[in-house]
């Protein structure tokens, strides 16, 4: 897509193609629309990134609070955005076995009660073996 397209984009156009480039937030892509004129798409996504950088902790959290858990009850009732379904299906998430998902429902419950809201990593640049590793890390 170019800049050129992306800056004459109307409100509800703006909004319906970028409105998920933060999980479950469009009002980050109304308000990052209001930043046109973009130099380019790296400038675009820039503003994305100062606006949630901007956001004082308890509207980071906010954010957070918006993504699903991983292979958890929203893939399961094929309720997950296209996007994080491509990001989980990519992690190898979407194709697990019933115990393979018990096995993650555990530890999602308790990251989500000691930190309030889900474990969140960039599935889409992991392989199935990662997410433990990383949710050991965290």
């Amino acid at each position: 897509m170019d800049i050129e397209k992306v800056n004459s984009m109307d409100f509800g156009e703006f909004v319906d193609v970028f409105g998920n480039v933060i999980e479950r937030c469009p009002l980050i892509a109304a308000a990052v629309r209001s930043q046109r004129p973009f130099s380019d798409l790296e400038d675009l996504e820039q503003h994305f990134f100062a606006f949630t950088d901007a956001l004082p902790q308890s509207g980071q959290e906010g954010v957070l609070r918006r993504h699903p858990d991983l292979a958890g009850r929203e893939l399961q009732r094929g309720e997950l955005s296209a996007e994080s379904r491509r990001e989980q299906s990519a992690a190898g998430l979407t194709s697990l076995g019933a115990a393979e998902r018990l096995w993650l429902a555990e530890p999602n419950a308790q990251y989500r009660a000691r930190f309030g809201f889900p474990f969140a990593l960039a599935a889409r640049l992991c392989d199935r073996a990662a997410v433990p590793r990383e949710r050991r890390r965290s």
